[in-house]
């Protein structure tokens, strides 16, 4: 049994400004994670909108770090917990509304919910995002993408906060997207986005949404405690390999680290087979990477994000 984290000595709460949401110190985050794993947040700050944000951004003393989160979907919260501030974007960020082929989605939407809207409404070219198990301001980060689309195809601004403060919008070429991937100063936060698509049957819409969840389905561990596709498809493999095929090809399909499995169904996702800790899974990880680096002479990048510090390092 793993010794739970704890920040229950912290005095940060009270060098942080006021806000109109919530602050709370040492708060548990393995239940946002899709993994189930993780140590708490030093202080979890949920926001009520923009502004909310911007204010304590602008009092946020500078030396204190600050890391999103969304749904968890596409991360691994490390066992010893995150410093600093989690700001945790709820409900308030996850309205999605269309005006003629454009849609207005909070950063916190969830990806699924956004096609369905788009769909509803007789927008086509989001259907991708029915195949996508995160939010709209995971997307925007790392230019999520499944079945033949990506957040650059869609994006025409975003709104987003910067460390200072300040509200910002944003244009598409602003964001410099490349493969699970964008050139975005990372400590900005998005809010919300303005997507495009163009007009299209909504009978046509569902048919393809359909056949993406089905595919998902058929390929992939979403009943497991997961969290998506782990490594980013390589930019220069010789053979044009995908990765699951390098981590197949190296021998890792079902691999184990403690209570994390390589997924028998699909080897580019890792599962929590039920006692998991967070350094089991990023070890997990790690291990493939190496032996797929043996193998294969290709260097997996992660495209699940890690965040936090080690049990240990919060321990000594």
């Amino acid at each position: 049994m793993t010794a739970v984290a704890s920040f229950a000595q912290s005095t940060l709460l009270s060098r942080l400004p006021g806000v109109r949401g919530k602050l709370s110190a040492n708060e548990s985050l393995a239940g946002q994670s899709w993994f189930r794993v993780g140590g708490p947040a030093e202080v979890l700050f949920k926001p009520v909108d923009t502004e909310d944000i911007a204010t304590f951004m602008a009092g946020c003393p500078a030396d204190v770090p600050v890391t999103v989160i969304g749904v968890a979907s596409n991360l691994i919260i490390r066992d010893g917990g995150v410093p600093g501030v989690v700001i945790r974007l709820g409900p308030d960020f996850a309205r999605t509304t269309t005006e003629g082929t454009a849609v207005t989605a909070g950063a916190a939407a969830l990806d699924m919910n956004v096609a369905k809207v788009a769909q509803t409404a007789g927008i086509t070219g989001m259907a991708f995002l029915s195949g996508i198990p995160g939010s709209v301001g995971g997307g925007l980060r790392m230019n999520a993408g499944a079945y033949g689309g990506e957040f650059k195809d869609i994006v025409t601004t975003a709104t987003a906060v910067t460390r200072r403060g300040q509200i910002v919008s944003l244009k598409n070429a602003d964001f410099g997207f490349t493969y699970r991937h964008t050139a975005i100063d990372p400590t900005m936060i998005f809010t919300s986005a303005v997507l495009h698509g163009t007009s299209g049957d909504p009978a046509v819409i569902l048919q393809e949404m359909q056949r993406i969840q089905s595919a998902r389905g058929d390929t992939q561990p979403i009943r497991e405690k997961t969290g998506g596709s782990t490594f980013a498809n390589p930019d220069h493999d010789p053979q044009g390999r995908k990765s699951w095929q390098l981590v197949d090809a190296a021998g890792c399909r079902g691999l184990r680290v403690g209570g994390a499995q390589v997924s028998e169904k699909h080897c580019n996702f890792l599962i929590n087979t039920g006692t998991a800790t967070a350094a089991d899974i990023e070890n997990l990880g790690e291990t493939v990477r190496r032996r797929v680096l043996e193998t294969s002479g290709v260097e997996l990048r992660w495209e699940i994000k890690r965040i936090g510090i080690p049990l240990e390092d919060q321990q000594s």
